[in-house]
């Protein structure tokens, strides 16, 4: 088993290969709140790395986790994103994130989707039934305008690092026509049944590092009989094997777990021979697990439109 390595960022940065995802089980406020504790256990496991959101509900009890650990304010990589509806309101809702979390500064903050979502409530999000529903798309501002508000966001030095949450090479392209700071990484969904190997390779050319969010592929990968084999022949769970295989492709990859134990299996992974490598990314079948829906649209965008 090989330690768990960090990733240098564009920035001169490092960023721990495995961190701890902190979506709540579901938006409830209760959810939220119960992630204090298993966000503590995973600290004391050994994440430095722990990924949040605005939406996610889960900022102030990651904050409160990191004051909890014991751990200086520099030994945790923390991240955080702008939601989908605030676009119009970076600097407010950057100074919210960061009243949460109580920790000074992020080490990365994301924009979290490229599309701007409308509600009715503008910068308030409606109940969590009607957040994920039917989206309203706004055509402003794009996403380029969003960006060069980041970019003064990390010239204010609060935000050590800026990225971008679900971009592909389309989006990517259309970013950096008027882009001046490279993002330092773009996170995305990924996982053997979604290798997105193309775009890790044009991420790779322009220095942005690739996290996956739903690293595993949820149960029906890990149920995969070349994954189950692996798992087998090194003695270890599904899940390892393909947190192994981010880790050999030079990913960060988020698995969450609320679960002391899994967490600290998570910590605890093999080095995958080449061709044990080559075997899991063969496995691509381009399936998403947030895939397009009935009406067309994956949360009020086309497949066209993100670049998929």
């Amino acid at each position: 088993m090989a330690a768990i390595p960090s990733i240098k960022l564009n920035t001169g940065a490092l960023i721990p290969a495995i961190g701890l995802g902190a979506a709540p089980g579901d938006f409830t406020p209760q959810a939220a709140a119960d992630s204090e504790k298993w966000i503590l256990t995973g600290l004391q496991a050994g994440y430095r790395h722990i990924d949040t959101a605005y939406m996610y509900g889960t900022e102030t009890y990651v904050g409160a986790a990191v004051r909890a650990s014991g751990l200086a304010r520099e030994e945790v990589f923390v991240t955080t994103k702008l939601p989908w509806h605030h676009p119009k309101y970076v600097v407010r809702s950057f100074d919210e994130s960061l009243s949460n979390l109580g920790l000074g500064y992020v080490d990365l903050y994301l924009l979290h989707w490229p599309q701007t979502v409308e509600y009715p409530n503008g910068y308030d999000a409606p109940p969590t039934s009607e957040m994920f529903g039917e989206l309203k798309v706004a055509e402003t501002p794009t996403f380029n305008k969003t960006w060069a508000e980041f970019e003064r966001l990390h010239g204010s030095g609060r935000a050590r690092a800026i990225g971008v949450s679900n971009f592909s090479i389309k989006t990517l392209e259309q970013l950096f026509k008027t882009a001046k700071i490279v993002p330092a990484v773009n996170q995305v969904e990924m996982h053997p049944y979604l290798a997105q190997t193309e775009l890790l390779e044009y991420c790779r050319k322009k220095g942005i590092v690739v996290t996956a969010y739903s690293p595993s592929g949820h149960d029906k990968v890990r149920s995969d009989p070349t994954i189950v084999a692996l798992a087998n022949k090194y003695k270890v769970s599904p899940t390892q094997i393909i947190l192994a295989w981010h880790l050999g492709r030079g990913v960060v990859a988020l698995p969450k777990s609320s679960n002391a134990g899994r967490q600290k299996e998570n910590l605890t992974l093999p080095t995958l021979s080449v061709a044990d490598l080559a075997s899991v990314t063969a496995l691509d079948r381009n399936e998403r697990i947030n895939g397009v829906g009935p009406n067309g649209k994956a949360w009020g965008w086309t497949a066209e439109q993100y670049g998929w």
